[in-house]
Formats: structure tokens, C-alpha cells, sequence
């Protein structure tokens, strides 16, 4: 029987899938973005997704569980962001995370969140989780790890936060990194040419290799304030939530420095500059291609997929956890 997985904040399900790929199993999943549904639900048909604010999920209607997983929304915790953590209610919800784990008491849990949660402004608030972790009754380990050492074809830094029950007596300890680092010619070098998106940056609907479209559109001076641009041999940028600010296909050259905070497009190769498609993006996450998402704006498939933990990175977690748990 595999082990039982519920997942909290589940989004578009990178961690699901990554740990279904190590032998888990989800059997319920809680996601309150309207916009992510029928992504989940195409994907996942076997797991019951509950749609409410998790708020308003009270513990006895999530089934018994081997492990929990999830995500609690990074915006308040994103140095790209306002920052705000615990003051904004998003940064809030990591206590209904662990106000569901204090009484379920699954084996193991897993958290992931964004770098900036270690930030000197949210130093308080970080070590207030930890402790909440332990006094629910866990060994933790936590880590800031990057998904390119994960066979993730991406320099993604996160925070992932493990602990098993203390009667387990064990602590977690994070998986030796690869020796291999994948790069963009592993993940997308044989994709054909994507396509741009329809006005208005809508989809183009259904399309030989699902999602393989492009924003359209001009690019802010934030953007152009530094190089997007990473080559063929190298780890793709972080793919973020925003669809403007996907990086730049590699058939294209470096972006070229002009002055302090601005770059430009090489001289004589502006064409050949576009933003990574939907589906390069989900390539680059790891998220196989018969995993289809789905939307009518196109930035609503970058933003599921920039929010979701790399399938790779997810999957070689949950086995050493699975190892850990099969020595029990």
C-alpha cells in the first residue's frame, strides 16, 4: 500500500506529482485558486480537491494521513514583494498549516517556501514556525537548497522545511546533491518553435505540443535592467509567477550592458528575442509534457507554474523521506 499524502496549498501539484512519482500517494488536496481547478483536477482525477480557503477547513473533514505536504503562499515572504510576512494574512496561513498538523499527526511533513523567508525582517516569525514545528511534536531539519542540484534544469533557491513525528526518532536529512546539473538544451533543446499568444495574450487553445506559447508584449525597465538571457549550457533563471518577467529564450544572445541598471537586446538580433513558452517554463519546473495546463489568459499558465515546486526537486526529497520512512 503506498503511503497516504495530504497536500495543503497544492497549486498546480509539483510536489504531488513529485511525490507520487517516489511512491506516494494523494488522497486529498485542498486549493482555493479558481484559476488553478482544472489544471489540478485533469491532472490528479484520483484525489478529492477540496476548493475553500483552508481557513475554513476544519480538521476532522481531512482524512488520516501517512504525510503532509504543501506550500503556504510565498508572496508575503518574496523579497520581490512587499515583504509584509506575518502582518498579511497570506503570511498567516502557514498557522492553519500547522493548526491541521497538531492534530492529525501524520508521520512526516514538508513545507517549501521562497528564500526571502529567511530575511532579517522575518527572523522573528521564521523561528516562531520552527518552534510551532517542534511543539507540535516533530523532529525538524530545514535547508535552503537550489533545484539545479536536484536535477532541475534552474537556479531556483527555496526554503524546505521536513520533520517526522519524535516517536519515529528520527531526523530528516536532505539528499546529497547531484553530480549532474542539468541545463536548457537537456530540458527544451528539442522542442519545436513555439508560438506567440493570441491578442490580448489569450491561448491559442489546443496546440501539437500543449502549452507551447509565448506572452506577447514589450518588456519593463525592470526587466531590462539586467541580462535575461541564459545560454544553452547553462541552468535556466528562477522561472517566476509573472509571465512578463519569464526569461528569455537561449537561441538569443546575452543581453548587452549599457549603463548602470540597463541592458539592451544585441544589435541586429531583436527578433530573435522572446520569452520562454508556457510549456519551456513546465520543462524547465520538470513537469512532463502529458501534463497539461489549463487557462484562457496565458499568464495564468505562467503563474501556476512559477509557483510550483520542481516535480525533480520534490520527487528526490520524498524518496529519502520514503527510504526514511520504509527503515520504520
Amino acid at each position: 500500500m503506498p503511503l497516504k499524502v495530504v497536500s495543503l496549498f497544492s497549486g498546480a501539484g509539483g510536489l504531488d506529482l513529485g511525490f507520487e512519482k517516489a511512491g506516494f500517494s494523494t488522497i486529498w488536496a485542498n486549493e482555493f485558486d479558481k484559476k488553478i481547478w482544472a489544471t489540478f483536477e485533469r491532472n490528479f482525477p484520483h484525489v478529492k480537491l477540496d476548493r475553500r480557503s483552508i481557513v475554513d477547513v476544519s480538521v476532522d473533514e481531512i482524512p488520516d494521513c501517512d504525510g503532509m505536504i504543501g506550500g503556504p503562499p510565498c508572496q508575503s515572504w518574496s523579497e520581490a514583494g512587499a515583504g509584509r510576512g506575518i502582518n498579511d494574512k497570506r503570511g498567516q496561513l502557514f498557522y492553519d498549516y500547522i493548526r491541521i498538523l497538531q492534530v492529525k499527526q501524520p508521520k512526516f511533513f514538508l513545507v517549501e517556501n521562497v528564500s526571502g523567508i529567511l530575511s532579517a525582517r522575518h527572523k522573528e516569525a521564521f523561528t516562531g514556525f520552527l518552534k510551532a514545528f517542534e511543539s507540535a511534536g516533530y523532529t525538524i531539519n530545514w535547508k535552503l537548497v537550489n533545484a539545479n542540484d536536484y536535477d532541475v534544469p534552474e537556479d531556483r533557491e527555496r526554503v524546505i522545511i521536513v520533520g517526522y513525528r519524535n516517536d519515529l526518532q528520527k531526523k530528516f536529512e536532505f539528499p546529497e546533491p547531484h553530480r549532474h546539473k542539468p541545463n536548457l538544451r537537456e530540458a527544451i533543446g528539442d522542442l519545436p518553435e513555439a508560438v506567440p499568444a493570441l491578442e490580448k495574450n489569450k491561448t491559442n487553445g489546443k496546440l501539437e505540443v500543449p502549452n507551447h506559447e509565448y506572452l506577447i508584449g514589450g518588456y519593463s525597465p525592470i526587466f531590462m535592467s539586467r541580462n535575461r538571457v541564459r545560454a544553452w549550457d547553462e541552468p535556466s533563471f528562477t522561472i517566476q509567477a509573472g509571465g512578463r518577467q519569464a526569461p528569455i529564450h537561449p537561441k538569443a544572445p546575452k543581453m548587452v550592458k549599457i549603463g548602470p541598471n540597463k541592458q539592451e537586446f544585441a544589435k541586429g538580433h531583436e527578433d530573435e528575442y522572446r520569452r520562454l513558452s508556457v510549456r519551456e517554463c513546465a520543462r524547465v519546473q520538470t513537469f512532463p509534457d502529458d501534463f497539461e495546463f489549463i487557462y484562457i489568459d496565458v499568464a495564468d499558465g505562467y503563474k501556476m507554474i512559477g509557483n510550483a515546486v520542481p516535480v525533480n526537486l520534490a520527487k528526490a526529497i520524498a524518496t529519502k523521506i520514503k527510504e526514511d520512512l520504509d527503515e520504520q
